[in-house]
């Protein structure tokens, strides 16, 4: 016997079975037991959150010759044949791939005609939203006045997209999402059943994932069990199963970011990516995890909020303790238009590098939020002590270091050509005009040192890998030149050279702006 899937293998066959829609099940079932049911109903809501399962249900409720008041008995005829989809009373009409207006000609015409068996002809119509305009004018007369012995059911998950003369004249439903709890429960009783070992945590992974509906837990379910076959099924299988990341990723992620540290932002992404994950899936979770930070900055109840263990809620209460709300909103707007892009990008690591990027520098923004992210880190660097002497330094040597540094000062200053002292007075308005050609370079060159090499050569140094791929190029450079030669008038050799400065490699080459007295310049 062939396979079937766990979504269908455990598709409700009563209104017991229906999960996470009680206000609904008991409304219908009270309209069959006082005999007040409608003629045209509307079942709207998000997918697998059991629109067309209930409407099937209600289909056999309406026509079974059992005892049962409200329910159908699953033991009468009509219902076995329905259960084995051998009634003729119940018609199931896809409107995706039959939207057309003689489609629904066609059942104008049927309905003329009494069910051969049983007391209703049920017309259910999926996806009814993607009916033609025609389509649905042709159906309104008798979606209005139908014979006695006919219910429509209308299914969609856009009923914004339905005309309201249509509304008007069905009962609506709107089916909500299924809470998390609820779906895990749902899960722990399948994997019973099914005599699957399962953790706890992996299953409720799974019930977060689904977002709202259970039959996409059931396929998420259904794939780890294939992929993970005769074995238990753990957290960390689901995940790569799935392709996604512990919640630890994400937490790292944001510290790295807090620091500035693109160069360990990117290579989190290569491990990502190397691992397997989706990119698109990930910029996604990585919205989400922001979102649940923020909610722990505004609110004193975020236990009962958020749905996650004591372990993965800790790391979101100590990340929203790191940021502004406004640093975090920030971020939030960022990686929204990251995620859009992601989905139709030829290159999404490209896009997400970008946004990463962004997050890093928040001077490459000109907005409020951004200029509070500056803020804040200026604020941070300061309360490090990052521009107080060294603590280690005796008495007598950091009273003679002034004046040997200004003895080495005047020396280099005579040393230094006047080309490179007017590049080095005009080198704010040239990181500004090049940060208007090319903006990434901009930044980079915002970043830099420079300094003099072999008597006559600019020399820019970058401090991390990242800048100096983008300095480092035979165009970028170029595009320096041509600004340097439009303020001085005068063309200037270029090189550019990268400094570790985190492994503790050797920086000898001195800072020609501090050596230069440079006047203070007004940019507009």
């Amino acid at each position: 016997m062939s396979y079937t899937a766990l979504y269908r293998k455990f598709r409700p066959n009563d209104f017991d079975d229906v999960k996470g829609q009680e206000p609904i099940i008991t409304t219908l079932k009270n309209q069959i037991k006082s005999n007040r049911i409608g003629h045209a109903y509307l079942f709207c809501g998000t997918r697998g959150t059991g629109k067309t399962s209930v409407a099937k249900i209600f289909a056999k409720a309406v026509n079974c010759k059992g005892e049962q008041e409200s329910a159908p008995c699953n033991e009468c005829e009509m219902c076995n044949k329905l259960n084995n989809n051998a009634s003729l009373n119940v018609i199931e009409i896809d409107a995706a791939s039959n939207n057309g207006v003689d489609s629904i000609r066609k059942i104008v015409d049927e309905v003329k005609y009494s069910p051969t068996e049983g007391k209703y002809k049920v017309y259910i119509i999926d996806e009814v939203h993607m009916l033609s305009t025609s389509a649905f004018n042709a159906l309104l007369k008798t979606l209005e006045e139908p014979p006695p012995y006919v219910i429509f059911i209308l299914a969609t998950t856009e009923v914004h997209k339905i005309p309201i003369t249509v509304l008007s004249r069905c009962q609506r439903f709107d089916f909500k999402r299924i809470t998390v709890e609820v779906i895990y429960n749902r899960l722990m009783e399948l994997v019973s059943y099914e005599g699957i070992i399962a953790d706890d945590k992996a299953l409720k992974y799974i019930a977060r994932m689904a977002d709202g509906a259970l039959r996409d837990a059931l396929s998420l379910l259904d794939k780890c069990i294939s992929y993970y076959l005769n074995e238990k099924l753990t957290y960390e299988n689901v995940l790569k199963t799935l392709g996604t990341v512990d919640i630890t990723i994400f937490s790292t992620l944001l510290r790295h970011i807090k620091e500035q540290d693109v160069d360990m932002c990117i290579q989190l992404i290569d491990k990502v990516e190397s691992d397997g994950r989706e990119l698109v899936q990930f910029s996604l979770e990585f919205i989400w995890y922001l979102r649940n930070v923020l909610l722990a900055q505004v609110s004193d109840n975020i236990e009962e909020m958020l749905e996650f263990s004591s372990e993965d809620l800790q790391y979101i209460k100590d990340d929203s303790k790191l940021f502004d709300k406004e640093i975090v909103m920030r971020y939030i707007r960022v990686f929204s238009d990251i995620s859009v892009q992601i989905k139709y990008a030829p290159r999404k690591r490209v896009i997400l590098e970008v946004g990463l990027i962004k997050l890093c520098r928040p001077e490459m923004e000109n907005n409020l939020e951004s200029l509070i992210n500056r803020i804040q880190i200026l604020e941070e660097k300061l309360e490090k002590g990052n521009f107080q002497t060294n603590k280690n330094e005796s008495y007598e040597s950091r009273k003679i270091e002034p004046e040997l540094k200004e003895k080495k000062k005047k020396i280099l200053l005579e040393a230094i050509p006047d080309d490179l002292k007017e590049v080095v007075k005009h080198w704010g308005r040239i990181k500004l005009e090049v940060g208007k050609i090319d903006p990434p370079l901009g930044i980079a060159l915002h970043h830099a040192k420079i300094s003099i090499i072999d008597k006559n050569k600019l020399l820019i140094i970058s401090k991390t890998d990242f800048d100096y791929g983008v300095v480092k190029t035979k165009e970028h450079v170029e595009i320096i030149k041509s600004v340097i030669t439009k303020q001085i008038n005068k063309s200037i050799e270029i090189t550019t050279k990268f400094i570790d400065i985190k492994n503790n490699e050797k920086d000898d080459y001195p800072d020609i702006e501090q050596v230069v007295n440079v006047p203070i310049e007004y940019i507009d």
